[in-house]
């Protein structure tokens, strides 16, 4: 008896108790979340650093080829070189910008009048916004070109047409995103200002507006992502201009230059650099909550 007393104090003191190793398995399934995202950002980013180590090549042609040869640093100091780059890359801006701002401003009042104001034919009105981003691209393109064809404009193609074809595919992405976020939205703050003397140009501008600005400028940047590197509607709307995205196609076609990875690691490093500030800004004002 006084033997099986030892072993149980013996067995009871924690000091005493070896630590227990936890199998491979049990840690493998409890970090499983975590190792399968790693691999998702892994390869999400490998042909994003390959065009960035691609950048500093030199090709021993004129053609950039898929290989790394030797380093240099003249792709970077000679991003104009190749012949009518940065005139696409000029074209490219001008049509996203403009087409960013047509569709955020109209977008933006039709998301309001949908979630603010009830009429004839607003279900049907929800439903149709989703058509053009469910239409395939080729189908939408072509029948753009068939429309500026019927109506006079084949002879005319190019900066209006392809500005006109990029605001009405960018128009439902912005009506849904800025929706989405004037769904979300507490009426009760807009209904304390009213309270509080405000007329509704003040309400609207100081306390409607800020709360939906973040959906407002979400929009605004996706309509410009879709417009800048859209080639399928570009292809079908522009003429003879040439975007950044058509110019790619044909240096494919032809020889293709280092100069486009540059373009293309500067395009990253400064989404990367609106990604990060957007966060900061969000900490810092929750912070300050």
């Amino acid at each position: 008896m006084a033997t099986v007393a030892t072993r149980e104090r013996v067995s009871s003191d924690p000091g005493r108790a070896k630590p227990s190793k936890r199998p491979v398995g049990r840690w493998l399934s409890d970090h499983l979340v975590l190792l399968v995202g790693i691999l998702v950002l892994v390869y999400i980013f490998v042909p994003i650093g390959y065009i960035f180590a691609l950048s500093f090549n030199q090709p021993s042609g004129r053609s950039a080829t898929a290989q790394f040869e030797s380093f240099t640093w003249s792709n970077w100091t000679s991003i104009c070189e190749p012949e009518g780059l940065c005139d696409s890359l000029q074209l490219s801006f001008e049509v996203s910008i403009t087409a960013t701002l047509l569709a955020t401003l109209l977008g933006t009042l039709m998301a309001f009048a949908l979630v603010r104001h009830s009429f004839r034919g607003r279900s049907t009105s929800n439903l149709v916004i989703f058509l053009p981003m469910a239409t395939p691209e080729v189908v939408m393109g072509s029948s753009l070109l068939a429309m500026f064809v019927s109506v006079g404009l084949d002879s005319v193609l190019g900066f209006v047409t392809i500005v006109i074809a990029h605001v009405l595919f960018c128009l439902s992405f912005v009506v849904v995103t800025v929706k989405a976020r004037l769904v979300g939205m507490d009426s009760r703050l807009e209904q304390a200002a009213m309270d509080l003397y405000a007329n509704e140009w003040q309400t609207f501008r100081l306390v409607t507006l800020p709360l939906a600005m973040p959906g407002i400028v979400a929009a605004a940047m996706l309509s410009f992502s879709l417009s800048f590197d859209d080639f399928i509607v570009t292809n079908f709307t522009s003429g003879q201009s040439v975007t950044f995205p058509l110019y790619v196609y044909g240096s494919k076609l032809r020889d293709f230059p280092a100069q486009l990875f540059v373009v293309g690691t500067l395009m990253f490093l400064v989404s990367f650099v609106f990604v990060i500030a957007a966060e900061l800004w969000r900490r810092r004002r929750s912070a300050i909550r």
